[in-house]
């Protein structure tokens, strides 16, 4: 009696699980979550506010939280996530060749990118802005950069657009991580640093008698969860989960934990990859 009444209770748990399984295709990310209870995500290792490994060895930042919300959506804790550094010259490759599940590390939505990988977003907006530094007044916008060094991510088309749109006799410097360009920067080997406004930020609160960001945004970029090109359960899976996190008041919490009071908060942005 005691072996009936187990197997009818395996039976029903099996049922329950069964039920509860997602309707994924079977190399979906969706399904490895679920099946393997772990993710490995691809975030930046040196963006103040955004994603930084501490002293002690921990990950914080908005991005992380943004990648332990999805994971938390896809059933996956936090404390099952592999965190892996990726650089935006590895992002697509990191994808594509399996090294990682997600990218969620200030990885712009654009045309070009979406030819080798899938976004789901954007859950973040902001533009490219310059960093110099706080005694040099003679730069006011990316025009003035013209016959200065400007320092970027390898990999990055931040600098490049510079060259292109505002100042093409702009002498381009190029390191692995934006801390070598801030860090350059400081040492007066560069006079600026390009990438996204909210990034720089970060570098600004850390040294803010030294740092200024020039404050002028010169283009817009919209921030997704890099996967699998062709994953779309993957990408309607994780677009509900940043949706929720937004809905919930999360989004703006961790934003605010994060970036500080001084950083200007934008709206919520629609989630439009999907």
């Amino acid at each position: 009696m005691r072996l009936a009444r187990l197997g009818t209770a395996v039976a029903l748990a099996c049922a329950v699980v069964a039920c509860s399984a997602p309707e994924a295709a079977e190399d979906s990310v969706v399904t490895h979550a679920y099946e393997s209870g772990t993710l490995t995500i691809g975030i930046r290792f040196d963006q103040p506010g955004l994603s930084e490994r501490t002293v002690d060895g921990r990950f914080v930042g908005f991005d992380v939280d943004v990648a332990e919300f999805v994971a938390g959506e896809l059933g996956v804790a936090a404390g099952d996530i592999t965190w892996r550094e990726t650089t935006p010259a590895q992002r697509e490759t990191d994808i594509s060749s399996g090294a990682v599940d997600l990218v969620v590390a200030a990885y712009s939505i654009t045309e070009g990118r979406k030819e080798q990988v899938s976004f789901a977003g954007p859950y973040f907006k902001t533009g490219q802005d310059l960093l110099v530094r706080t005694s040099d007044t003679g730069i006011d916008g990316p025009e003035a950069l013209a016959g200065r060094r400007l320092c970027s991510v390898t990999g990055s088309t931040s600098a490049a657009q510079v060259k292109d749109q505002f100042a093409q006799s702009v002498q381009l410097v190029e390191y692995p991580r934006n801390s070598d360009c801030v860090t350059a920067l400081l040492a007066g080997q560069v006079d600026a640093v390009t990438t996204d406004a909210v990034i720089l930020a970060g570098y600004v609160a850390q040294n803010p008698e030294l740092l200024r960001l020039v404050g002028e945004h010169f283009s817009t970029e919209r921030y997704g969860v890099g996967l699998r090109k062709g994953d779309t359960d993957g990408q309607a899976a994780i677009a509900t989960a940043i949706e929720k996190m937004i809905d919930s008041g999360a989004w703006r919490e961790s934003l605010e934990r994060n970036l500080g009071p001084d950083y200007p908060l934008p709206d919520p942005p629609e989630v439009t990859e999907r």
